[in-house]
């Protein structure tokens, strides 16, 4: 029991967290530590039970799924924050990293996919949706695959910046550099800044940014 991932899930709706739960319980290595419906309920139960990963719906009635990512962090920074939300739009996205958000995925995400992110939330990764990450919604992004603001965090990355470097020069937070950061390593297929380096050159992407 000591190694299962405990998990809080925060949904206003009873139906959408039985069916979470259902989902979660069947894996030998989580377990649905408590239930919120909203998100003042969210922080007092995030402090009192102190799960491992905070499932957070994005719009909640009272304080919604920002706000509560926010004071839960306030209370601990080290928290794990998965959120989950019907929209794909960019700006509720990077509104959820900027609140501390350690992943964004979209409710129509298949069992496996929310199971799989929950892992590698718990595991100190950054994740995004598969769908969000597919999206190409400007011109600059047809040929790369890339969001521009990863384009930005490649420039970056290739003119030799670390991760505090890159936060302050675009005035983000460092821990949404590591997660577009995660990102580029995963769309280029590399583990290594110094292969995804290797591969930008050899792409000829670096001129593009």
């Amino acid at each position: 029991m000591a190694d299962k991932i405990s998990v809080l899930l925060v949904d206003d709706h009873a139906l959408v967290r039985r069916g979470f739960r259902r989902i979660l319980e069947d894996e030998e290595d989580i377990v649905v530590k408590g239930e919120a419906s909203d998100g003042d309920e969210a922080v007092r139960l995030a402090h009192h039970l102190k799960p491992d990963v905070i499932v957070m719906d994005c719009a909640l009635p009272g304080s919604n799924g920002l706000v509560a990512t926010r004071k839960i962090l306030e209370h601990n920074p080290k928290a794990l924050v998965l959120m989950l939300s019907m929209h794909s739009e960019d700006t509720w996205v990077r509104q959820s990293l900027e609140a501390g958000a350690r992943g964004y995925m979209l409710k129509n995400a298949l069992d496996q996919e929310l199971v799989d992110a929950i892992r590698r939330v718990a595991a100190g990764e950054e994740v995004l949706d598969p769908q969000i990450a597919r999206k190409t919604n400007l011109k600059g992004e047809r040929e790369t695959g890339l969001t521009v603001r990863e384009l930005e965090v490649l420039q970056l990355i290739v003119a030799g910046l670390s991760n505090k470097e890159i936060a302050g020069k675009l005035n983000i937070a460092e821990r949404t550099v590591k997660f577009h950061v995660s990102n580029l390593l995963n769309k280029f297929g590399v583990r290594r800044r110094a292969d995804l380096i290797l591969l930008t050159f050899q792409r000829r992407l670096a001129s593009q940014v």
